[in-house]
């Protein structure tokens, strides 16, 4: 990852409502819950030859600057206002694959998508576990999953605590190690940052 003193960046073309430190593109914690895990925690290196499948991908500001770092970005967005933003930051990335279509239906986009380095999700619905779940099988044995768990979304009385503490035990279940949880508060209120990563088969 980039860094410039102390400040989160990449080098990719700038869009609209960016900060920029000379040719470098400022990725701030506040706009993005993937960058307030960098800043707080310790999410996996995006290199040059990662591919991702990003659920959830909104109107694409983080999707952009983690098409900066990577090879592909697949881009899975289902709600029709965000999807035109996504599609307007796609037109200067040929890196991002749009794919218009809900996260909970993988198979529709099965054949769309290879398998991936990265599984990243951010998807604000009650059933956020299951959805990463069912997602797994684009993710390569030894890749990383990132599931932005919004607590509030799963159960609004609920202890947000003993909400992540089943989100881990699923995952765990699920054939995902190294599990490490992040809260965002600080930027982010209610979400915790799942980091772990799948089996790799080869080590077993």
């Amino acid at each position: 990852m980039i860094w410039q003193d102390g400040i989160l960046c990449s080098t990719g073309k700038a869009i609209k409502g960016d900060r920029m430190i000379g040719p470098l593109r400022v990725w701030p914690p506040e706009r993005s819950k993937l960058a307030a895990l960098y800043y707080l925690g310790s999410g996996p290196e995006i290199i040059k030859t990662d591919q991702i499948l990003y659920l959830g991908a909104a109107s694409g500001t983080t999707v952009s600057f983690i098409a900066d770092y990577a090879d592909v970005v697949y881009a899975v967005e289902i709600a029709p206002e965000p999807l035109a933003k996504l599609l307007d930051v796609c037109n200067n990335r040929m890196n991002i694959l749009p794919i218009p279509a809900d996260a909970a239906t993988p198979l529709v986009y099965a054949p769309f998508v290879s398998t991936v380095d990265l599984l990243y999700q951010d998807i604000a619905q009650k059933e956020q576990v299951e959805i990463v779940l069912n997602n797994l099988v684009f993710l390569k044995s030894g890749g990383y999953l990132i599931l932005m768990l919004k607590t509030r979304s799963v159960a609004t009385q609920e202890d947000p605590e003993q909400i992540c503490s089943k989100a881990v035990s699923k995952l765990q279940n699920a054939g995902l190690d190294d599990i490490k949880v992040t809260w965002l508060d600080r930027y982010h209120r209610d979400h915790a940052a799942i980091v772990c990563k799948k089996r790799d088969l080869k080590e077993l």
